[in-house]
């Protein structure tokens, strides 16, 4: 029995003295140890992050933050957890590094993530649809875009009509000297560069970690945008100058064989392809379940998006280059018969036209009601997009195939004069302006406080308001990085006000 008690009493002992550990240990990581997970981690201004909770007091009241605004309340489960609680990223957070933090009222205990707000120009048009214009960009404005200058610049072998794409800290551009780049954005420093075997004209498209381009060789190509590896190839039967257009899991794109193709994003595969009588130059515009693209036979044409069916085709007076853009079930197009077209995005029937002076090869980008187009009569054309009145233009020194890009009530565009211009998006003034060596036939991108624009005098350009600073003062401007450090939860004050908040049934928004 000595042997049975001392047993029990060391073993109950034992118990008493691992109690308080387990309690210890309970506490801090059921309460002192919260756990926050985001999705996604990255994202524009206005768009919305999902904010994942654990390890917290049960049924406690924790407010999330967005830097040291209170969002939202939320209430734990009996677990001490929390999921898909949806909060905005505001309109004014600057591109850069941001924290979400989910604190405990009871103690001020809680979490944070890193949150990093940026804007990407994934493909010509922005968007599929094409419309031109980055509607997140809160940096550069009418007021001080006329102080940006030349941050940097990239030499390739040759010109470069092609036009940028900008994803996740990295720009992307094609050259007449065959290859592919990927620079870092913030310093024009070379990542990788990929060879096809002709002059890359067309744009590329970044979408899910992959770049797509069309090349001279007649081939369209996909590669990994990280480190530039050839992932596929497809063959065309002529040059591909035209521009894919990445929409739910397909790649678009037109081809100097006459015909569009759409292809598996993941594999290459041929979906299927529509023949039209011309060189198709122009690059696919999809929306609501249709593929609206031109071609040299003077033709637009609306496709079925999953069959390639043609739905209807309208003809104009000449050879149909420009790229399409949808807007509120118009579509928008230029033609080398000098025109401006409105039609009907699902009967084709023309709305109203409006004519310049020269070819339309331009692409239309679309902001606010408001059309805006380049024209081979020099000039630079914003018209009303119900009516297609002429609101202003703007006199250039030569020809604009380049096509305006549009945002934050400035318009960006290059001409055949060697220039880039910004220009006011309410009226015809010039706010700033830069001469290049060659002409500008490339179109520019507008991402985080930066354009990026190409010349044939065979540079990539990037231009913001650090380049300026270093012009003006002789030293490098700092670019913007909002709260590097985490806020100190103990200085977070919560918002009263706020109701409770319940899970979230829709995803994050994503740009229209």
């Amino acid at each position: 029995m000595k042997y049975s008690i001392g047993f029990l009493t060391r073993r109950v002992g034992r118990q008493v003295f691992l109690l308080p550990v387990m309690l210890l240990l309970c506490a801090g990581l059921c309460l002192g140890q919260p756990t926050e997970e985001l999705n996604p981690t990255s994202g524009p201004p206005t768009s919305n992050v999902l904010v994942f909770g654990h390890g917290f007091g049960a049924y406690a009241a924790i407010d999330i933050y967005f830097d040291t605004t209170d969002e939202a309340l939320v209430i734990a489960n009996g677990s001490g957890s929390f999921s898909k609680i949806q909060i905005p990223v505001p309109a004014s957070a600057l591109p850069g590094t941001h924290w979400i933090s989910a604190v405990q009222r009871s103690n001020g205990e809680g979490a944070q993530h890193r949150f990093t707000v940026q804007t990407s120009w994934a493909e010509f048009g922005f968007t599929p649809k094409n419309k031109r214009s980055n509607p997140y960009e809160n940096v550069l404005n009418s007021q001080n875009v006329g102080l940006i200058d030349e941050d940097w610049s990239f030499t390739t072998g040759d010109w470069v009509s092609s036009s940028p794409a900008v994803v996740n800290g990295v720009v992307y551009v094609g050259s007449y000297d065959g290859n592919l780049y990927a620079l870092n954005a913030s310093t024009g420093t070379l990542l990788w560069q990929s060879p096809t075997g002709g002059q890359v004209e067309s744009s590329p498209a970044v979408v899910n970690g992959v770049v797509y381009v069309g090349s001279d060789d007649n081939n369209v190509y996909a590669l990994n945008a990280s480190t530039g590896a050839f992932l596929w190839s497809f063959p065309t039967g002529n040059w591909v100058t035209s521009s894919p257009a990445v929409a739910n899991g397909v790649v678009y794109v037109g081809s100097f064989d006459n015909n569009v193709y759409a292809l598996n994003a993941l594999t290459g595969s041929e979906l299927w392809y529509f023949p039209t009588g011309g060189w198709v130059l122009s690059s696919p515009a999809v929306a609501n379940g249709l593929v609206y693209v031109g071609s040299r036979d003077n033709n637009l044409y609306a496709l079925n998006a999953s069959t390639g069916a043609e739905l209807w085709s309208f003809a104009t007076g000449d050879a149909v280059n420009s790229v399409p853009a949808v807007a509120n079930g118009v579509v928008y197009v230029g033609s080398n018969d000098a025109n401006v077209y409105a039609l009907n995005a699902s009967t084709g029937q023309e709305l109203w036209n409006f004519q310049t002076g020269g070819s339309v090869i331009s692409s239309p980008a679309v902001a606010n009601g408001v059309v805006y187009v380049g024209s081979m009569d020099n000039n630079v054309y914003a018209l009303d997009a119900l009516h297609g009145d002429e609101l202003w233009s703007f006199a250039t020194g030569d020809g604009v195939v380049s096509s305006p890009a549009v945002a934050n009530g400035v318009v960006y565009v290059g001409s055949a004069d060697n220039n880039v211009y910004a220009l006011n998006a309410n009226w015809a003034e010039e706010l700033w302006s830069f001469a290049t060596g060659g002409y500008v036939d490339s179109s520019p991108a507008v991402a985080n406080g930066v354009v990026y624009i190409a010349s044939d005098d065979n540079n990539l350009y990037a231009f913001d308001l650090a380049g300026g600073q270093q012009v003006k003062h002789k030293g490098r401007a700092k670019r913007h990085d909002s709260s590097v450090r985490p806020p100190d939860l103990r200085t977070l004050v919560p918002d009263y006000r706020l109701a409770p908040s319940k899970p979230a049934s829709a995803a994050p928004n994503t740009a229209d």
